[in-house]
């Protein structure tokens, strides 16, 4: 079999140690690059065009799966992480295996035996990939990561002014400029908070602090007012809520 090129990104030493050390007597297994964060982790699949990468979860600056929804093309995954919570979902999405730290060595070359099995039958795993990135580590997100121009974005939730549906994407509008991200509104709807968010329209979810005032727009359709002068519609049913939980 030809040789893997491998990338370890993990972000504690003792952890790229580990992996190295099970991989020394893979023959076939090359270890290109290792990587402390996501941002190293992306520069070095682009640089290395790795087979596979051990990725963990939880790192600084990007955590695993936004590192992976910045990649245009990705390489096989076996993720290795200390939280288990996302093992069963890595495994009906097709992952190539969920290693829960601490794991032994036999445990990741049973990991590197599937890794074969799949690049030697070629079989596709971008679908499944796309759909397990689109799972956020905690039930509501803190940050989206955006990438634009080849600039990767990280915008802080409280950033957030207003969220547009643009077909397979939304808008994201913050006061400095917007950023499109292929994304739904039920994604988002979903996991920010709702304390601070709103979908008030098939279209928009906006966050409540910005709401300054609302007005008719129209037949049964209403507009809110946000800070410093944009306009959102809202519908009849949104409106309603709006004023209810605004106290207007």
């Amino acid at each position: 079999m030809d040789t893997i090129r491998a990338i370890i990104i993990e972000d504690e030493e003792l952890g790229r140690q580990l992996i190295r050390n099970y991989l020394k007597d893979q023959g076939d297994i090359e270890l290109v690059a290792e990587c402390e964060n996501g941002f190293e982790g992306i520069k070095a699949i682009q640089e290395y065009q790795p087979d596979l990468i051990f990725l963990d979860i939880q790192m600084p600056k990007l955590n695993g799966f936004e590192m992976l929804e910045i990649l245009d093309e990705r390489p096989e995954i076996i993720f290795t992480t200390a939280y288990n919570q996302y093992a069963i979902q890595a495994f009906e999405l097709n992952a190539i295996d969920y290693l829960l730290k601490p794991f032994s060595k036999d445990r990741l070359l049973e990991a590197l035996e599937k890794t074969r099995q799949r690049i030697r039958t070629k079989q596709p795993q971008e679908p499944k990939i796309r759909e397990l990135i689109q799972q956020p580590l905690d039930e509501l997100i803190e940050r989206v990561v955006v990438k634009s121009n080849n600039r990767i974005h990280v915008i802080p939730v409280d950033k957030i002014r207003y969220v547009e549906a643009q077909d397979d994407y939304v808008m994201i509008y913050t006061h400095e400029g917007k950023h499109l991200k292929q994304a739904t509104m039920k994604y988002f709807e979903q996991h920010l908070d709702p304390k601070d968010f709103m979908r008030v329209h098939r279209s928009y979810i906006i966050r409540l602090d910005q709401v300054v005032q609302l007005e008719p727009y129209g037949k049964d359709s209403y507009v809110a007012k946000l800070k410093d002068g944009p306009s959102v519609k809202i519908s009849k049913s949104g409106f309603k809520t709006l004023k209810d939980t605004l106290n207007f």
